[in-house]
C-alpha cells in the first residue's frame, strides 16, 4: 500500500452560505448589467445544464477523494489542539504554506503512548475525508507519531549522520548478549520509575536476578557527564557475562538530549560489556538506542529481554498465532475497502454487490480454512519439536550414555581375559616348539659341552687336545673344570691308566 506524503492541499471549494435574499443585495441586477447577456438561456439551453446540489456534489467530491487518495502519512505542526468531552481530539495540521483539519477519535487517541500538544510536530497516518455538513476537508488520523523539530532535531540528525559515517552504529561491533546475565548494572536515576519497573520485572521473570543500580541523572546539564562517570565505573567493576542498561522513561527531545551525547555515544562504543539502551517509550530514539549493542523500547521490555523466561516458547506461539489473526483482518479491512472502491465502477451496484458478498463470504471462509491449517501445521510443528526436546533431554542422554559406557567396559573386560588365554596358549605352543629344539633338553638327557679354558672354543674331537690341557665341562646344571691326562685312539688303555 503507497504512502503519499502531503505537505499541502488547497482545493477549491467555495461553499455559500448566504441566502438568496443577501446575494441580490450583494449583487444587484444594475450591477450585472453588461456582464451576462440577457439571452444566456437562448445560448445554454436548460437540458444542457446539470445543476448540482451542494450535498450530491461533496459526495461526489468525497467519492473521488476515495478512488484516488489511498491510507497516507502527512507531516506538520499541531496548532489549534482542542478535545472536548466526547474525548476525540481535533487539530489543525500545518506547515509554512498550508494547512489542513484533522480528526484523532478517541479509540485511536487513548492509543497513543504521548499527550498531543500544541506545536509539537508530529506524522499522522489516516485518510482524507469531507465533513458534507460543513463542507470541509479534513484528515481523519489512525495514528501519530511524533518527530522533533527545530535545533535540537538538526543537531541529533547532524551527529547522527556523522557516527554513522564513523561507524559507531555497524552490526559489525554489537556484543551478543549472554544467556543468563550474571550481573545488569542499571545506569539511571533512582527516583524514577524506570528502576522500579524494571526490577519488578526482572524478579518476575527471574527472580535469582543480581542487579546493581548505578544512580545518575538522566535530565538537566550534567547529566551526559554523570552518565559517562556511570558508564566508566560499571564497565571498570563488571566482568564477563555482566550487561550494562541505559534507561529512563519516556519525555520529550529536551528531556532525552542527555542520551544524544556524542562522548557517551564513543563510551558505549568502545565498552567491552554488552550495553542495552531502553531510553524513552517505543516511538522515542537516541544516540544511545543506536551505538549500543541491543535496544529495548521500555524498561520492561529491557527485563524481557535480559531475563528469559520458561513459557517463552508459548509466548512465541501465541504471538504467531496474533500476527495471523491480525493478518488475516487486515487481509479482510483490505478486501473490504477493495470492494467498497468497485462498487463505484459498478454498472449494475446491486447486483455486484450481492456477488461481492458472496464472494467476500468465500474468501473469508477460505481464510479461516487456510488460519486453521497454518495452526494445525504450527502446532503440529510444535509437538514434534517437543517430542525432539524430550528425546534429547540431558538426564536421557547421559542414562543412555553411562548404559553404553558400563556394555563397553563389560566387553573390554571379556575381551581382555580371551585376548590374556589365547596369549597364554600361544605361548605355550611356541614353548614346546622351542624346547623341542632346545639345548638345554638335549643336556638334560646326559649330554654334556666341553670348553677350552684358553680360547673358550667348543670340543668336537679328542684329537685336538693335548695332554694336560685344561678343559671346562658343563652339564646340564653347573660346570666341571678338569684336565686331560692323555688322548689316543686306545679308548681303553686310557681307562686303564686312569684307574
Amino acid at each position: 500500500m503507497g504512502q503519499t506524503l502531503l505537505t499541502s492541499f488547497n482545493p477549491p471549494i467555495l461553499q455559500i452560505t448566504m441566502s438568496d435574499d443577501s446575494i441580490k443585495n450583494l449583487f444587484p441586477p444594475s450591477a450585472l448589467e453588461g456582464v451576462i447577456s440577457p439571452d444566456i438561456k437562448q445560448i445554454i439551453p436548460s437540458s444542457a445544464r446539470h445543476v448540482w446540489q451542494i450535498s450530491d456534489l461533496l459526495a461526489k467530491v468525497r467519492d473521488r477523494l476515495d478512488l484516488d487518495f489511498d491510507i497516507l502519512w502527512v507531516e506538520g505542526e499541531i496548532s489549534n489542539l482542542r478535545q472536548p468531552s466526547s474525548g476525540h481530539c481535533y487539530f489543525t495540521l500545518k506547515d509554512n504554506r498550508s494547512q489542513i483539519k484533522a480528526v484523532l477519535f478517541k479509540s485511536q487517541a487513548a492509543r497513543l503512548p504521548f499527550d498531543l500538544k500544541d506545536g509539537h510536530y508530529v506524522i499522522c497516518f489516516g485518510r482524507l475525508n469531507i465533513y458534507t455538513g460543513r463542507g470541509d476537508l479534513q484528515l481523519v488520523v489512525e495514528t501519530v507519531e511524533p518527530k522533533g523539530e527545530g535545533a535540537l532535531q538538526l543537531a541529533f540528525e547532524q551527529l547522527m549522520a556523522r557516527l554513522e559515517k564513523e561507524g559507531l552504529f555497524s552490526s559489525e561491533h554489537k556484543l551478543p548478549l549472554p544467556l543468563l546475565p550474571q550481573r545488569v548494572f542499571v545506569i539511571t536515576s533512582p527516583t524514577g520509575a524506570a528502576i522500579h519497573d524494571f526490577i519488578r520485572n526482572a524478579k518476575k521473570r527471574y527472580p535469582g536476578a543480581s542487579i546493581v543500580l548505578c544512580p545518575a541523572s538522566v535530565q538537566g546539564e550534567w547529566a551526559s557527564g554523570e552518565i559517562v562517570d556511570s558508564l566508566r565505573i560499571a564497565q571498570h567493576v563488571a566482568e564477563k557475562g555482566d550487561v550494562i542498561l541505559l534507561t529512563r522513561g519516556g519525555g520529550s527531545l529536551e528531556d532525552l538530549w542527555a542520551f544524544n551525547d556524542e562522548t557517551l555515544a564513543w563510551g558505549i562504543f568502545n565498552c567491552s560489556i554488552p550495553v542495552v539502551s531502553a531510553v524513552g517509550h517505543e516511538v522515542d530514539f537516541t544516540i544511545s538506542d543506536f551505538v549500543a549493542d541491543h535496544r529495548a523500547a521500555t524498561p520492561t521490555a529491557a527485563a524481557q529481554l535480559l531475563f528469559p523466561h520458561r513459557e517463552e516458547l508459548i509466548d512465541k506461539v501465541t504471538i504467531l498465532t496474533r500476527r495471523i489473526v491480525f493478518s488475516i483482518y487486515n487481509r479482510l479491512k483490505i478486501n473490504q475497502q477493495a470492494v467498497q472502491l468497485l462498487r463505484y465502477q459498478l454498472k449494475d451496484p446491486r447486483r455486484k454487490l450481492v456477488e461481492q458478498r458472496f464472494r467476500q463470504d468465500d474468501l473469508n471462509a477460505r481464510l479461516l480454512g487456510v488460519m486453521r491449517e497454518k495452526i494445525g501445521l504450527w502446532t503440529h510443528e510444535y509437538l514434534n519439536l517437543r517430542e525432539r526436546f524430550v528425546c534429547h533431554e540431558p538426564g536421557r542422554q547421559l542414562a543412555m550414555a553411562k548404559a553404553e559406557s558400563c556394555s563397553l567396559s563389560r566387553r573390554l573386560v571379556r575381551a581382555g581375559s580371551v585376548s590374556i588365554e589365547r596369549k597364554r596358549q600361544t605361548l605355550g605352543t611356541l614353548s614346546g616348539k622351542l624346547n623341542a629344539v632346545s639345548p638345554l633338553a638335549i643336556l638334560a638327557r646326559g649330554y654334556s659341552l666341553v670348553y677350552r679354558i684358553s680360547g673358550g672354543e667348543l670340543v668336537k674331537r679328542a684329537d685336538q687336545l693335548a695332554e694336560g690341557e685344561r678343559l671346562l665341562i658343563r652339564p646340564e646344571k653347573g660346570a666341571i673344570l678338569c684336565k686331560v691326562l692323555s688322548t689316543g685312539e686306545n679308548q681303553d688303555k686310557v681307562l686303564s691308566e686312569t684307574d
